[in-house]
């Protein structure tokens, strides 16, 4: 899946085979660019989601299910910590990043969360991560992987906060750090448009708590400057570009400008924080 600050690109302005109701915003997975973005959000965000998950006590023979997976780095790793006896479902509105079988105990499947009944099975682990901000029924879709939990069960869901932290370079100390937020304000300019709940993130501690879960707890991630936070803006900006240009939000040379100053290595570019909100099933 092909995201920008996490929410992926709209599907009237990118037709294909897969579409949701409302905002949400999306694009072929087979789309040139997005192995990139999935690749770089890998390298960010998977260290952070492994923590979460090894703190939450994952062992062999638990049964996993990760939500809207987009790829196979987190689902790869959850099937070597269960091992033979555990199970891990990976599901999502389009599985075209699976590229091979799956072999026991990791399962691919076709399943809209927004709109499909949860899997049976009693997991003790559900896990989504950058996926309920963009779904439009986030209440429905939150209860869905609830009522999947089994009593005692984890649920981990992780979500960026543009809102929480809206510059592309919070050390603007020059014209290209200048540049590079007006080009991210234009990216986050459009999102809003588009309906996205872009403080979504911060909001996840009280509802997990208002849906029954307890001990939950929270933090944040924030990567302020990395070579995966660079390949992201690259590929997502390319993305977005006739968008960026018809709304008169930035010119073809502002991007090519702003790309050029990217890959030189010159700018410390910060990806949205990353919120991670945990609880435990009753």
């Amino acid at each position: 899946m092909t995201r920008i600050d996490g929410h992926l690109l709209d599907p009237r302005q990118y037709p294909g085979p897969r579409q949701l109701s409302d905002h949400r915003q999306l694009s072929d997975a087979r789309q040139p660019g997005a192995r990139s973005c999935a690749d770089a959000f890998a390298a960010l965000f998977d260290p952070t989601t492994f923590g979460h998950v090894e703190r939450l006590g994952i062992g062999p023979g638990w049964r996993c299910w990760e939500v809207g997976a987009g790829g196979t780095s987190v689902i790869s790793w959850l099937a070597k910590r269960v091992g033979p006896t555990g199970r891990v479902l990976a599901t999502d509105i389009d599985t075209s990043w699976q590229t091979r079988a799956a072999r026991s105990p990791l399962e691919v499947r076709v399943h809209d969360i927004a709109a499909d009944p949860p899997p049976v099975g009693g997991f003790d682990l559900v896990h989504a991560r950058l996926v309920l901000a963009d779904v439009s029924d986030r209440e429905r879709a939150l209860a869905s992987m609830l009522r999947a939990l089994r009593p005692g069960g984890r649920l981990l869901v992780e979500e960026l906060d543009p809102a929480l932290q809206p510059l592309a370079c919070p050390d603007e100390h020059g014209p290209a750090q200048e540049a590079a937020n007006r080009l991210r304000h234009g990216v986050r300019a459009l999102l809003t448009e588009r309906g996205a709940d872009l403080a979504y993130g911060r909001r996840l501690p009280r509802l997990l708590r208002d849906a029954g879960l307890r001990q939950v707890a929270s933090d944040v991630y924030f990567p302020l400057s990395s070579p995966a936070s660079a390949a992201l803006e690259t590929a997502t900006l390319q993305q977005l570009r006739p968008e960026l240009t018809a709304a008169g939000l930035a010119t073809p040379e502002d991007i090519d400008h702003h790309l050029a100053n990217a890959a030189s290595g010159t700018l410390d570019l910060a990806t949205a924080p990353l919120i991670s909100a945990w609880g435990k099933k009753a």
